[in-house]
């Protein structure tokens, strides 16, 4: 996924629900699903990537940017970017990106948890 679509995403809000009813076509028990499946694999990636070579690392983090920008989760999509291009430096800074990653993804997933319960 070009950055430039990670752009349109607005930004600050852990997930913007504009884009997210756009990639749902407005279908609230699709969006649901979606939400669902998001919060589960990123949680999973983000473990995988604590415990992954630069490598792994990288393409673990595109397949995060690639999901977040699907569900508008603009600042996971950048944090993914950022760790998968951080992929090929040194496990200090590695780390560190993965550590901003995770926080983004911690945030979305608190957003998630209320859109869930609230249905």
């Amino acid at each position: 996924m070009a950055l430039s679509a990670i752009e349109t995403i607005e930004p600050g809000a852990a997930i913007d629900r504009g884009h997210l009813a756009r990639m749902t076509f407005g279908d609230r028990s699709l969006e649901q699903e979606v939400l669902q499946l998001f919060d589960r694999q990123s949680a999973l990636l983000i473990a995988r990537m604590r415990n992954g070579d630069g490598a792994a690392v990288g393409a673990l983090a595109h397949t995060l940017k690639g999901s977040a920008a699907g569900i508008g989760a603009g600042e996971v999509a950048r944090a993914a970017d950022a760790t998968e291009r951080a992929a090929a430096l040194s496990a200090t800074d590695l780390s560190a990106t993965i550590d901003r990653l995770a926080l983004a993804v911690d945030e979305a997933r608190v957003l998630i948890a209320e859109l869930l319960r609230d249905g």
